[in-house]
């Protein structure tokens, strides 16, 4: 497992960065970087969460790659290099969470006939929300899937958050940021605390942010909170998540400040065939850029996982 400074600040050579035309309008950024192997293991899809950048994520690429995996990442619509969908400087904003699936579904058929297989879709945060959602809707039907810190419930939301956000989000421009800074608001943590131990793989992501200033996303808007409040509601409740029987292996921080954990775990055993493994205050909210004791063991997990349920057909 690759730790050096030029695997997470250096585009590796190989890869190709470029403007993916989606279907409902508008370009999103990609990442791909072929397997260089004569006989590949596959390929990974990797979805990233609210705000997220592939560049965050270069050292666990490394490694699959290494492994002879083809990797591949779009950012979401409306954040990261794919523009922005509000004037409000660099907010996260989206109309509906249909959107991602709509772009998600069109992006994975298209990987999907491109690549080699086995074919594993991971996705972390939100990334891991939409997967999920994803799957059960038959956007994707790859061979195995990792959720890493899924977003399947907001943390410490208070009763009837969904309808409070609906309020003040209902009242002017839905489009306006929900909040001024920081990912969560109202609290005193500070970002890098909220996601992970390890201070130097977090200088990582602001080191590309001072590089790529046209990447950075800040707050969501207030419509982006309350579509994904509803879709969280709506996916927790679906009853297709029983019969959903893609091999997934959901990797869980319980002590994790943004996205609650309590709902990742009840949503894992509905899954007809589903791992779950849990972190505990070792773990922050990014688990794969997290200090190397809990980094590795996730890695770990993920390629035993892999091994046993992502074979060439």
């Amino acid at each position: 497992m690759t730790d050096t400074i030029s695997s997470r600040r250096e585009i590796p050579q190989g890869a190709k960065i470029h403007f993916w035309n989606a279907p409902a309008g508008g370009q999103l950024r990609a990442f791909a970087w072929p397997s260089d192997s004569a006989t590949p293991r596959g390929s990974i899809l990797f979805q990233g969460g609210r705000g997220d950048i592939f560049e965050k994520y270069l050292e666990v690429f490394a490694h699959w790659h290494a492994q002879g995996w083809t990797i591949t990442w779009f950012d979401w619509r409306g954040q990261g290099g794919s523009g922005r969908l509000t004037p409000a400087a660099n907010c996260g904003h989206i109309e509906s969470f249909d959107q991602y699936i709509a772009d998600f579904r069109a992006f994975y058929a298209e990987w999907e006939a491109g690549t080699p297989e086995p074919h594993v879709v991971m996705g972390h945060s939100m990334g891991g929300h939409l997967v999920l959602r994803g799957l059960i809707e038959g956007a994707a039907t790859p061979d195995a899937a990792v959720l890493i810190a899924p977003m399947l419930g907001f943390k410490s939301a208070l009763p009837f958050a969904e309808r409070f956000a609906k309020i003040l989000g209902g009242v002017g421009d839905s489009s306006r940021p929900a909040w001024k800074t920081n990912e969560k608001p109202y609290t005193s943590d500070s970002r890098y605390s909220l996601l992970t131990h390890d201070k130097g793989r977090y200088e990582d992501e602001i080191w590309w942010q001072h590089e790529k200033p046209e990447i950075v996303t800040g707050p969501p808007s207030w419509r982006w909170v309350i579509e994904a409040m509803k879709s969280m509601r709506e996916l927790r409740d679906n009853p297709r998540l029983k019969r959903m029987n893609i091999p997934v292996l959901m990797l869980v921080a319980k002590a994790d400040g943004l996205v609650d954990a309590r709902a990742a775990l009840k949503i894992g055993p509905k899954l007809p065939d589903s791992r779950i493994v849990s972190f505990g205050n070792e773990s922050a909210h990014e688990i794969l850029r997290e200090v190397d004791a809990v980094r590795n063991r996730a890695i770990g997990e993920i390629d035993l996982f892999l091994a046993a349920r992502a074979q060439k057909r």
